[in-house]
């Protein structure tokens, strides 16, 4: 399968990242958000990211301008239906998934294939709410996504084998990420590893056990981590955090998968990290 029009549902923290990801691949993207607030917020995302690699060297000024040419933005679903990939990237709904995939499924051709970036939930879940989850998979991108080389694709029960070769391809020969193949079930390989680590790094905070920042420091310092669990979690957002532990504890039943009490009071007042600028840190 030649993808080249591939179309992004949400211009969020990860799918303005993804939207960027693919234009500067060389391949046309369409950027749809359900509101022109939400799509111009999104917008200015891709446009300061891709400004900033300029700044960096690691763009130059013209592959900047094709990228730039390669975006198209939408708040109209249907006007993604010619697209050959579509990768959804809102929140961590199943509600809101499916509602998406339901009509993507109508719009979208028979062949084209349509993958959740959901980093938690199982893709089967939603991949039952079309009328064809053999052409639906998982393709979990990590936050920032033009920076992480990380690229999860999951496979659930009913996803076509050709269809999880032509999406390897896409993001290892295209996009240029590193593939791994991972399990249909909640967390994947990353985050079924990472959210006990970083519910377990609120708890020490929680209890006052340690600082924030010793927290962090220890971590860094003493386990060559680039960054901490706390300002991890405040990257990640913590209501996707909570959304993920909230997923693993469903499916596995294990204590240390429990979003902790701080978390959730946390993400009930507002304070999700980085991008409100108040989380564990203040920005």
């Amino acid at each position: 399968m030649k993808i080249s029009t591939a179309g992004v549902v949400g211009v969020g923290t990860m799918g303005s990242g993804i939207v960027e990801v693919v234009a500067r691949s060389g391949v046309s993207v369409i950027a749809r958000e359900a509101t022109p607030e939400l799509l111009e917020a999104g917008r200015s995302r891709v446009a300061g990211s891709m400004e900033r690699a300029v700044a960096r060297g690691k763009l130059t000024g013209d592959a900047h301008k094709e990228a730039w040419q390669a975006i198209s933005w939408t708040t109209d679903l249907p006007d993604l239906s010619e697209c050959q990939l579509v990768i959804e990237a809102v929140t961590e709904n199943l509600a809101v998934k499916l509602e998406i995939f339901a009509e993507l499924d109508r719009v979208l051709d028979p062949c084209a294939v349509m993958a959740t970036n959901t980093s938690s939930i199982p893709v089967i879940d939603v991949a039952m709410g079309t009328s064809r989850p053999q052409q639906v998979l998982g393709m979990h991108f990590f936050n920032p996504a033009p920076v992480m080389q990380l690229v999860e694709v999951i496979s659930t029960e009913r996803t076509d084998p050709a269809v999880t070769a032509a999406a390897r391809a896409f993001t290892a020969d295209v996009l240029g990420k590193r593939v791994v193949n991972t399990p249909d079930r909640a967390g994947f390989v990353v985050n079924k590893l990472l959210v006990p680590y970083l519910c377990q790094a609120i708890e020490m905070y929680e209890s006052g056990h340690a600082a924030a920042a010793d927290i962090d420091d220890a971590m860094k310092l003493g386990a060559g981590h680039p960054m901490g669990p706390l300002t991890l979690a405040d990257l990640i957002g913590l209501d996707v955090c909570l959304f993920a532990a909230e997923s693993l504890h469903e499916e596995y039943g294990e204590r240390f998968y429990a979003p902790p009490p701080l978390l959730r009071r946390m993400v009930a007042a507002g304070r999700l990290g980085r991008k409100t600028g108040h989380g564990f840190y203040k920005y």
